[in-house]
């Protein structure tokens, strides 16, 4: 079954896309649609083809992931990857682009991840089980993202799950750790979170810029 959510587009899914390794095949086909947040999703075809909201998920995403870049390069802790990049584990059946996919050095040395080179050129797709991954809610993404992908996520082995949602302000920045049981927020004081992953803690405020227009900063210390 596949769950479409359709903004004056229509996605159509060829009859040949029926599990997780066709679905990997479709992305790379000519067909594939270039805009789109579109998952194989545990037995299914999952799309989203809203248009992306500007400050609420576009801005703060950019925000995030040019803060822990800079942090994981100055560092040197391993590989910031952001919104575009297939990421697949088997176990889990999932497959898609998270909104930010963190790989320790640790992580590719174990081989608990590994880099896939595409159909025609360079790697663009990540398999197994990263370290962190973000995704930034949207009005159709709040089911996916706090109970599909939760679940998924832990079944894939992922050590942190970064959830933001900056629907409304103040924007609420949640790091749930894993656990054996499943993910668990970890506690917050005074609006600061602590990262296992990054070994620090997190605290994304919002300010107003010269127009008006929300302006986010990813403190970290």
């Amino acid at each position: 079954m596949s769950t479409v959510i359709v903004d004056d587009v229509q996605l159509v899914i060829p009859e040949w896309v029926g599990d997780i390794e066709s679905f990997r095949r479709w992305t790379d086909e000519p067909t594939f649609p270039e805009h789109g947040n579109i998952w194989w999703l545990r037995g299914g075809v999952w799309a989203d083809m809203s248009k992306e909201q500007v400050f609420t998920h576009n801005l703060v995403r950019t925000r995030i992931t040019s803060a822990l870049d800079r942090l994981a390069d100055e560092e040197d802790l391993g590989l910031v990857l952001s919104d575009g990049v297939l990421l697949t584990n088997f176990a889990a059946d999932i497959s898609g682009n998270p909104d930010l996919t963190f790989i320790s050095h640790e992580a590719r040395e174990a081989e608990r991840v590994r880099l896939v080179e595409g159909k025609r050129e360079g790697y663009t797709e990540v398999q197994g089980s990263p370290d962190m991954v973000l995704e930034v809610l949207s009005t159709g993404s709040v089911h996916k993202d706090t109970e599909v992908l939760r679940e998924a996520y832990w079944q894939a082995g992922v050590t942190e799950y970064w959830i933001v949602d900056a629907r409304e302000a103040p924007p609420r920045l949640d790091i749930l750790r894993r656990t054996s049981r499943g993910f668990s927020p970890r506690k917050k004081q005074e609006g600061w979170v602590k990262s296992a992953v990054f070994n620090k803690s997190f605290r994304l405020v919002q300010e107003a810029d010269r127009f008006g227009d929300p302006r986010y900063h990813l403190e970290i210390r």
